[in-house]
């Protein structure tokens, strides 16, 4: 099956053995009962296959979990109740005391406090690289050793768009026998697949584009058997950050409606992408679609689609960036992204105020950054609401 048909049916057509409803069923019990003191004892020494308390396992997170995994081509799936609760879990699975993880920069403010915050915290260092010079710059410094237990990635960059060469980041970790986890957030499996670049683990925020209309929030992990079992079983169900039945419920939902909203959604972000480069009050623009993005090439070799996010800076800096948010009627000023309507953000005050001025300026992330989720209405309406503030703001 192709994707657009995937992300319907999954592996086939969808219906409830019990009821022969054509919508999973939200199972929202947090307790399921055993047939016997028997039947019980099987499930809790992994015998039989089964439910018995919601941190666990639950039928419809099993089914979100499984259509993931088909779409990532992974060989499953654990969900989360937020992308950090996802990005977490999966460091503590994989790492320990002493050990070490190379990131790459810049990436989301939340994993950043995390990485520069918390983590450190159990004793695990974190080692930084550059995002468009990945792989040469954990070369040239030297940054693995024998505790380098994972590599992690984000790309596209938030919020800059930068590109991180995926294959080649795979080719190096494997030499290593180094997982590589890719926060795949941006694209999406509909533009691109890591996991078919050697990547070993995909991490989402399911809350974007999975959810699509900004009123769930969850985290999925896409990897093979093996490491999903190690993250369930070592960290997820010893530290509770479940996703609720509810919320699976809406990502699956959201799931069907993907590719039409990702299509529209680049459709509208190329466009814009295109008229901001043009004007004359814009001093730049990253969209790593536009043929003037220096990772154009790379981009278009592992992805298929630019995907809906842009980022530009406006002439006059950071003042003039908060005056033309302030000027806008239709785009809404918030931070998140990948929801049918249009969200517009200041990253170094907002998303990314996490990070310090230096360490802004460290991780290539100007002050007067402005970063866009386009959304899926009429893209002339998003680009007359961009061009009567930028009036505004310069007139």
């Amino acid at each position: 099956m192709r994707i657009n048909t995937k992300v319907v049916h999954g592996k086939g057509m969808t219906v409830d053995p019990a009821s022969r409803a054509i919508v999973t069923p939200i199972h929202m019990a947090a307790v399921f009962s055993f047939k016997s003191a028997e039947h019980g004892a099987k499930l809790f020494s992994g015998e039989e296959e089964g439910y018995i308390y919601t941190r666990l396992g639950n039928p419809t997170l099993k089914i979100l979990e499984e259509k993931m995994a088909l779409l990532e081509d992974g060989e499953a799936a654990a969900s989360f109740a937020s992308g950090m609760a996802a990005i977490s879990t999966t460091i503590l699975a994989l790492c320990s005391s002493g050990d070490n993880i190379i990131v790459s920069s810049p990436i989301y403010g939340g994993t950043f406090a995390l990485l520069s915050k918390l983590i450190p915290k159990w004793g695990i260092d974190i080692r930084w690289a550059n995002t468009t010079e990945f792989v040469k710059e954990i070369e040239n410094k030297k940054l693995v050793d024998e505790k380098t237990k994972l590599i992690l990635i984000e790309t596209p960059a938030n919020p800059t768009l930068d590109i991180v060469d995926l294959e080649e980041t795979a080719n190096l970790a494997s030499k290593k026998n180094i997982p590589v986890a890719v926060d795949s957030t941006f694209a999406t499996f509909y533009f691109q697949k890591p996991i078919e670049l050697g990547v070993d683990i995909v991490i989402y925020s399911a809350t974007k584009y999975i959810g699509g209309h900004s009123d769930s929030i969850g985290g999925i992990v896409v990897s093979n058997k093996e490491l999903i079992e190690k993250i369930k079983d070592e960290t997820l169900v010893d530290m509770g950050g479940v996703m609720s039945p509810f919320n699976a419920f809406l990502f699956l939902r959201g799931l069907e409606t993907l590719a039409v909203r990702m299509d529209r959604h680049e459709a509208n972000a190329k466009k814009i992408a295109q008229y901001l480069e043009e004007h004359p009050n814009i001093e730049k623009v990253y969209y790593p679609f536009l043929e003037s993005h220096p990772q154009y090439k790379l981009a278009k070799k592992q992805m298929s689609g630019g995907s809906g996010l842009i980022a530009f800076i406006i002439k006059g800096g950071r003042e003039k960036g908060k005056e033309f948010l302030n000027n806008l009627k239709l785009m809404v000023v918030a931070v998140s992204l990948g929801s049918v309507n249009t969200l517009i953000e200041h990253p170094a005050s907002m998303t990314h105020s996490t990070y310090s001025p230096e360490e802004l300026v460290e991780a290539g992330i100007p002050e007067g950054l402005i970063r866009l989720s386009v959304g899926i209405e009429d893209v002339e309406d998003l680009i007359e609401d961009i061009d009567q503030s930028l009036n505004k703001t310069f007139n």
